[in-house]
């Protein structure tokens, strides 16, 4: 390939709607560009690693017996209302009626399609376990595009969906496909992802691990034990809370005009916030009552563990007169529980001599003791883990670090099978539900991933197995002729054996470089007029570690050499 030929303008100058430097090195570098919010298109570099990332996956994904499949973009609303899913899920799915006023979506994921496609095919016992596959364009209407190619709108991923006979045969392959994504972020140069427990989400099903890539550009926040292998979303995550014991003491309502926030409290009270007991109020999906959320003082509520609880959607709510409830003291001593729904944390398990709202205005109460004076039906794990926090498994710390999501899989178990009807007849003549798992890497994310690990300050520095091209050929004073003719004499040699980029152009050696730098190829050859006198041209790395000068009949040799060390 001829630079002088390729399309795409790189510049130096840093875009300024960019932060993230997988953002700002994609656009920069001659990438990606912007078409609309979260709407890219991608150039030939960006391309040509996007088609190596492929291929790595389908590699991986053939080698543990998965078929490539290609499910449609655009699906008839019946799937979605099958699974239920086409009124359960919201704005992000761009529904759309066809020219005959059907009702049709754009696929965002690919479950119901799966199923329509296995339970015509795979009706024998026989036939199982079996798992299909596609890469595929899909659309999510997200509304918080960011980062590039992090978060986008419109992606390119893989998805995968295994039918098996038995839970037990779904644990064994899930495991199997854990496996092979770690060998995906190995070959692809990302071998410190990490799997983490996570929430299912719209997913459905009772266990989901997320691959993490750890790093400060990450939007996901992930637990970590510093002491034991325990790793979680901080959506799912779980800790060991420390309850302070206390001697119970007599209830007493005390007057505290206008405070109505916990450090504010607990100056009033001369205490700490581990000792006063609060309440968040939320909406639910489908239900006219309020749902009151009461957690200790110190902590707040993870949204996440809450809708698993309820197995509903909740929203925040600051004021609800018409549930008679005086937010600000909202308190558990009273509380009229036919005005609301009622869940305590955890944290607040027999502990004494808190102190809480009294549900009316500018008043407290303090010495409560949840066994004696509220004797709660039901607790529930729905606070936030904190960084500090004891671990859960040993006990030791947990760090909070921030990570970019490069993959996950799923145990759906049959939630999609049985509200869609599929059927399979067992050995014995009885009709199952095959249980499911699913598994999906979005390609895009994965590819600015590799730049967020892999990169310094003039642009990335792409691995092996994935760069646009293997050799980066500068050939500086090319208008001189025995310059051109050797570094072109390079390239025919060359570019036989591997991808091999030559910049031809008529460029100052600076702007060479840079640009260089910003395609981030492994092996650079650079031939200059200086050089050829010697009868030398000089190999580097971009990440570098190697930089020689060598002899012009001995570039092949020494390119193999190179390349075998990366």
């Amino acid at each position: 390939m001829l630079l002088s030929k390729l399309l795409g303008e790189r510049f130096k100058e840093k875009p300024a709607d960019a932060s993230l430097a997988s953002h700002i090195f994609l656009l920069r570098g001659g990438y990606v560009r912007q078409v609309a919010n979260g709407i890219y298109s991608m150039l030939l570099p960006a391309r040509r690693i996007a088609a190596k990332i492929e291929a790595v996956i389908r590699e991986e994904m053939d080698d543990i017996g998965g078929q490539e499949v290609l499910f449609p973009v655009v699906l008839p609303s019946e799937l979605w209302r099958e699974s239920g899913r086409y009124d359960s899920v919201g704005s992000e799915l761009v529904r759309f009626k066809d020219r005959t006023g059907h009702d049709m979506l754009l696929g965002m994921t690919h479950e119901e399609a799966a199923v329509h496609l296995a339970r015509s095919e795979a009706r024998s016992w026989a036939k199982y376990p079996f798992m299909i596959y596609q890469i595929q364009t899909k659309f999510r209407d997200e509304p918080r595009s960011r980062g590039g190619l992090i978060r986008v709108r419109e992606f390119t991923m893989k998805d995968a969906y295994s039918f098996h006979t038995t839970q037990e045969d779904l644990e064994r392959y899930y495991q199997i496909v854990h496996e092979a994504y770690h060998r995906i972020f190995e070959r692809v140069g990302l071998p410190q992802v990490v799997s983490v427990n996570s929430d299912s989400g719209m997913m459905g099903g009772n266990i989901s691990h997320e691959f993490m890539l750890l790093t400060e550009a990450g939007e996901d926040t992930i637990a970590v034990c510093e002491q034991c292998d325990y790793k979680a979303n901080a959506e799912v995550a779980v800790s060991r809370i420390s309850h302070i014991p206390a001697e119970e003491q007599p209830l007493e309502e005390v007057h505290t005009p206008g405070i109505e926030d916990i450090d504010a409290l607990a100056d009033f009270f001369s205490t700490t916030p581990d000792r006063l007991m609060k309440a968040a109020v939320f909406a639910v999906k489908d239900r006219r009552k309020p749902l009151v959320v009461f957690i200790r003082g110190d902590l707040q509520v993870n949204e996440a563990k809450l809708r698993n609880t309820i197995g509903a959607e909740v929203f925040p709510l600051t004021d609800h007169e018409d549930a008679g409830l005086c937010f600000g003291y909202i308190g558990a001593v009273g509380l009229d529980s036919t005005k609301a729904d009622i869940i305590y944390d955890v944290s607040l398990e027999n502990e004494t001599c808190l102190i809480g709202g009294a549900n009316k205005t500018d008043y407290h109460i303090k010495g409560i003791s949840i066994p004696r004076d509220v004797r709660p039906g039901r607790f529930a794990d729905v606070s936030r883990v904190r960084d500090g926090d004891a671990c859960v498994k040993c006990g030791g710390r947990l760090a909070l670090k921030r990570g970019i999501e490069v993959g996950n899989i799923f145990q759906l178990g049959t939630r999609y099978t049985e509200s869609m009807g599929m059927t399979f007849t067992d050995s014995d003549g009885k009709q199952k539900y095959p249980v499911m798992g699913c598994y999906g890497i979005g390609v895009g994310r994965l590819l600015a991933s590799i730049i967020e690990s892999s990169h310094d300050d003039y642009g990335p520095i792409w691995p092996m197995s994935v760069a646009p091209w293997q050799i980066h050929i500068c050939v500086l004073n090319s208008t001189d002729e025995d310059v051109r003719r050797a570094g072109h004499k390079v390239y025919e040699e060359l570019r036989h054996k591997y991808e091999v980029l030559l910049d031809d152009r008529n460029a100052a050696a600076g702007i060479m470089f840079a640009d260089a730098d910003l395609l981030g190829v492994p092996v650079r050859v650079v031939v200059s007029a200086r050089n050829v006198e010697k009868g030398e041209v000089e190999i580097s790395t971009r990440d570098k570690k190697i930089k020689k000068m060598v002899k012009l009949e001995e570039v092949s040799e020494a390119v193999a050499g190179t390349v075998g060390q990366l």
